[in-house]
């Protein structure tokens, strides 16, 4: 009977979206969805970063060589064009699902135009730039909340002397060797994809292959090929601390990005045939979404004691490393978690030109806990992505509070909402209802 009913409502399901197919209102925004991804494509040819993933027909693709000189005012006004045709569909749809499509693109367009200037040298201020690029501007935190969170530290900390100092050491003796990365890595990922298959059924065909690079901005990357595919990288230049295998590999994989991709690919565009998500514009809202999602589904997927039972009981014997230490390692990280503003300030400061990046440096080291390299690291990062920081921290306080709130404390009912997220065209503003 069962069966029966589920078998009954995919039908039902189909009709409807073929009935919505039909109508004059959904082809026109599907023409529109088409010209959205054509624009988006061609701002790629000039902004290297601008495109993320495609996975879309290669009839949309640019048919000519880009322009010698970038064309900021025409692709100005394409944008603006669309976004005025576009206003026009969200003002009139009919049907809820094309109002959702509409608004949904009507909010991409606006960092479209926002990105364009950027890459033309038209810069604004750090918030301006979140508000136009994300959606949301991040809230300030003064450095008397990061100073009680190192008070905190202090008296957990054994020794005396600079929080800093003793934080590391503390760390340094969880760092994973070299030649353990990609064991501990797969593992982690492992686990983290069983955890996540166990909620969601994924398509049969969807995998990841796993690399390790060197001179990059990020710790870790999710290039989405499409089909299901993607390409994990790991920057290992740096030190890699035991609790970033599971970080770093759920973030990009397993619930994070990967699946985020997959059941966008899967559910919007190749069951609904809505074209607009085949294109993954980086600095978009869309970003807000994936990064807040891809941060809090270690928490999803971890929750608990979990990660520290898992850490303790497989990664750290599998790196060959003592577990002495560890439980405390976590406290000092769960504190040193609420710290993770003072990026936010950090990059708002350098942005805004209100800190020379050596007193930045001093800042990230200070109020993010984070060793010479790190800090070094994260100024590359805030210099090439700007605000693109507060979709890590915001995005994931937004995205925890939005799931619990709807969730519960059922955590069946949290990896639903979770994966309502993942599947829909949700924009950050909807977080905060």
């Amino acid at each position: 009977m069962k069966k029966l009913f589920l078998l009954l409502a995919t039908v039902l399901f189909i009709l409807s979206c073929q009935r919505n197919a039909d109508k004059p209102e959904t082809k026109k925004l599907n023409q529109m969805a088409e010209e959205y991804v054509r624009l988006g494509l061609t701002i790629g040819q000039y902004d290297p970063d601008f495109v993320d993933a495609y996975y879309g027909p290669d009839s949309l693709k640019p048919k000519q060589e880009p322009l010698k000189d970038f064309p900021k005012d025409s692709l100005l006004a394409s944008v603006n064009s669309l976004m005025n045709d576009i206003k026009l569909v969200a003002g009139s749809a009919q049907v809820d699902s094309n109002r959702i499509r509409a608004n949904w693109m009507y909010n991409q367009l606006i960092a479209f135009g926002r990105r364009i200037r950027i890459y033309s040298g038209e810069y604004r201020s750090f918030d301006e730039e979140a508000r136009e690029l994300f959606g949301l501007t991040a809230p300030e935190y003064t450095e008397d909340f990061f100073d009680t969170q190192l008070n905190q530290l202090d008296s957990l900390l054994p020794g005396k002397g600079d929080i800093n100092a003793r934080f590391q050491k503390l760390a340094d003796q969880f760092v994973i060797p070299k030649d353990k990365i990609d064991t501990v890595m797969r593992v982690a990922i492992a686990e983290a994809r069983k955890r996540t298959l166990a909620h969601y059924k994924l398509p049969s065909t969807e995998s990841f292959k796993l690399e390790e690079v060197t001179d990059k901005p990020w710790s870790g990357y999710n290039w989405y090929k499409g089909k299901y595919q993607s390409l994990v990288q790991i920057n290992t230049d740096n030190k890699i601390f035991i609790d970033r295998a599971i970080d770093v590999g759920s973030h990009e994989s397993y619930p994070g990005h990967h699946v985020y991709n997959t059941l966008l690919e899967k559910n919007l565009y190749h069951d609904k045939g809505w074209v607009e998500v085949s294109l993954y514009p980086l600095f978009s809202p869309q970003s807000f979404i994936a990064e807040g999602s891809a941060n809090y589904g270690i928490e999803v997927a971890f929750p608990g004691k979990d990660k520290v039972n898992f850490t303790k009981s497989v990664l750290l014997p599998m790196a060959g490393l003592d577990t002495a230490g560890i439980d405390l390692y976590f406290k000092a990280l769960a504190i040193k978690g609420k710290l993770n503003y003072a990026r936010n300030e950090a990059a708002r400061a350098l942005i805004n030109g209100n800190m020379s990046e050596s007193k930045t440096k001093a800042y990230l080291k200070k109020y993010c806990l984070m060793n010479n390299e790190t800090a070094e690291k994260s100024i590359s990062f805030i210099k090439k992505y700007r605000s693109y920081v507060i979709n890590y921290n915001y995005g994931q306080d937004l995205v925890k509070r939005y799931v619990e709130k709807n969730g519960g404390n059922t955590p069946e009912k949290r990896w639903d909402i979770f994966g309502h997220l993942l599947s829909n065209e949700i924009t950050p503003q909807e977080l905060l209802n």
